[in-house]
């Protein structure tokens, strides 16, 4: 009984997580902070009326975006550094995501520049996913 415990067990651990992958996952989350860090606060600077010019999103919610993007560039870096909660960070990556999809469902009428939202979605999937089952921080204990 004991031995099929420990066998269950092992088959749960998360793979060892490298150097290179867990640089990897710093940089790209250091990255996506700073993008979604500058285009949140940019939500709040800009006035209503220049965002909805080209858009017909009404102006509280790309406010709501804002507030979003911005706790999420937070989500992304302060749980994994302090290790105070640390699962928040994948979760915040996955939220970025779901933004990243409706940002690429909304651009794609514009052509190529669809292509940025993807990408950046593709980012944060990769830390989302790095951080849940390939290198997730360890919480303080």
């Amino acid at each position: 009984m004991q031995l099929e415990t420990s066998k269950a067990a092992n088959e749960l651990r998360p793979v060892r997580c490298g150097k290179s992958l867990s640089v990897a996952l710093w940089t790209a989350q250091i990255a996506l902070a700073g993008l979604f860090l500058f285009a949140g606060v940019m939500k709040f600077v800009m006035p209503v009326e220049e965002m909805t010019k080209q858009s017909s999103l009404p102006g509280p919610f790309f406010h709501f975006i804002g507030v979003a993007e911005t706790l999420g560039a937070i989500g992304l870096i302060v749980p994994a550094l302090f290790r105070i909660c640390p699962w928040l960070t994948p979760i915040a990556a996955c939220g970025l995501v779901i933004i990243m999809i409706g940002a690429t469902a909304i651009s794609i009428p514009m052509g190529w520049v669809a292509g940025f939202p993807f990408l950046v979605g593709l980012v944060a999937a990769f830390v989302g996913y790095g951080r849940f089952r390939l290198c997730p921080v360890q919480s303080r204990r």
